[in-house]
């Protein structure tokens, strides 16, 4: 497994990274105001306007290190990396699933039950800290109605509504879970490309995070992120690292949203609105949410599975090694991570 180490997230627009001996160099206005040895880093992400060098390019790729390039505002655009090592037969038995529709629902049905099983968890985290709620009570029970569905094999449509029809349950009662009273934070329903409040442009964010994290844990035990089997296969999506991102949803990005809405880390002032009726976050918003989020990822916590204490940004790197177990058949299942 590779070993997970640290991302360099860049934020501040016409930022210029270049390499510098055994180190990545942050220049900001023609100086120099970090420099990052390379064998610390995992990847680097960034934002709007970030310039590399082509020298850097090549030390990152020499060393693994992935570059990534988002928008200003966290849209995926590009990334670049140096060759992928894996095993052959695993990505071959990756792909043969693809004509094996009972075997692949077997796998998205596992990764489903995961996400609901953990939005359900943290619904009942919710009620627990915050006193009776019946509207959660209600979404807990159809919840575990949709998990009971997931007992029996499904075809692959029958489980992407189920999947659909949780999701939709479990977002009827978000706004149950924000607590503070401003009125900027009123959830009112998901929505994306581009999202329109403030709650939204959060977990866009977020998820924007999360999906690059399991796309960067696919690729370090040799799985090609791209071939999926809950999303469908689509040029330039990551349908297994969207699949695989499904369990963490609740609990790693909903979570760290909510807590910095609730805690009011994040502010009102820290949005702005932008044509077309976008709501985009100001780069203190971001910079926190980035320093939040590194921050929860060096947390600890005992595998479900495993019975292994582990950072909780090892999270991905560990499912994807579990993943790629059962691909080659030495698990019988794929076991979701169930957040407890």
């Amino acid at each position: 497994m590779k070993k997970h180490l640290n991302t360099l997230y860049v934020t501040t627009q016409n930022t210029y990274l270049h390499k510098e001996g055994q180190s990545v160099a942050v220049k900001i206005e023609k100086e120099n105001r970090l420099r990052v040895p390379i064998h610390t880093l995992d990847s680097i992400i960034c934002f709007g306007a970030v310039t590399v060098s082509p020298f850097l390019m090549y030390h990152c790729a020499e060393n693994s290190v992935a570059i990534s390039f988002l928008s200003q505002y966290g849209k995926f655009l590009a990334r670049i990396q140096g060759p992928v090592s894996g095993n052959v037969l695993l990505r071959r038995s990756q792909y043969q699933l693809l004509d094996q529709p009972e075997h692949a629902s077997h796998i998205a049905r596992h990764m489903v039950l995961g996400k609901i099983a953990n939005a359900r968890a943290v619904l009942r985290r919710a009620q627990r800290d915050h006193g009776k709620n019946t509207a959660l009570e209600a979404a807990q029970k159809r919840l575990r109605i949709y998990t009971q569905h997931l007992e029996k094999p499904l075809p692959i449509n029958e489980l992407r509504g189920n999947e659909g029809e949780a999701a939709a349950t479990y977002f009827a009662v978000f706004p149950h879970l924000i607590t503070t009273k401003d009125e900027a934070f009123v959830f009112k329903g998901r929505n994306r490309r581009p999202p329109t409040d403030p709650v939204n442009a959060l977990l866009s964010f977020a998820y924007t995070l999360l999906v690059h994290d399991c796309r960067s844990a696919l690729e370090g035990v040799g799985l090609d992120p791209q071939v999926g089997y809950l999303h469908t296969l689509r040029p330039g999506r990551p349908s297994l690292a969207l699949d695989l991102m499904e369990e963490f949803r609740a609990v790693l990005a909903d979570r760290l949203v909510l807590s910095l809405i609730n805690r009011r880390q994040i502010q009102p002032k820290d949005f702005s609105d932008s044509a077309g009726g976008a709501v985009s976050m100001t780069d203190t918003a971001r910079k926190t949410l980035l320093s939040t989020w590194q921050k929860r990822k060096q947390e600890e916590i005992t595998h479900p599975y495993l019975g292994e204490k582990c950072k909780i940004g090892l999270l991905p790197h560990l499912q994807a090694q579990l993943l790629a177990r059962h691909l080659r058949g030495d698990l019988d299942a794929y076991p979701p991570f169930i957040w407890k």
